[in-house]
């Protein structure tokens, strides 16, 4: 049964930054591609950042050039690192694997950003 695990989160500062992991378990989780969504209150999920089994990238727009998304295969994990911090990143963030009709989801860890 697969199993998605997210750390990191916290309350940070704008400007700051913070590193989110994501470990999964009874998947093959090198053939799965891999995404981080979040969710703030009132707003849709959205998809911030992905990663391909293949290890191609996407970074939404609005965290292009603040936010890197890599894995370790042989971990088993997904990060994203978060750089420069602002108000507007606060959500919760979920990771997500998916590979053909399989879709599995973390958690969710918490990102605050706020002075």
């Amino acid at each position: 049964q697969a199993r998605l695990v997210e750390s990191g989160g916290g309350l940070v500062q704008p400007g700051g930054s913070l590193r989110l992991s994501c470990e999964a378990s009874g998947i093959t989780f090198e053939m799965y591609d891999v995404g981080w969504y979040r969710q703030a209150p009132g707003k849709q999920r959205e998809l911030v950042a992905d990663i391909n089994s293949g290890g191609a990238t996407y970074v939404t727009n609005s965290a292009q050039g603040r936010f890197a998304i890599s894995r370790d295969d042989a971990e088993n994990t997904v990060s994203l690192q978060m750089n420069s911090l602002k108000p507007e990143d606060t959500a919760m963030y979920y990771c997500n694997v998916r590979r053909a009709m399989s879709s599995y989801w973390g958690q969710g860890t918490q990102v605050t950003v706020s002075s």
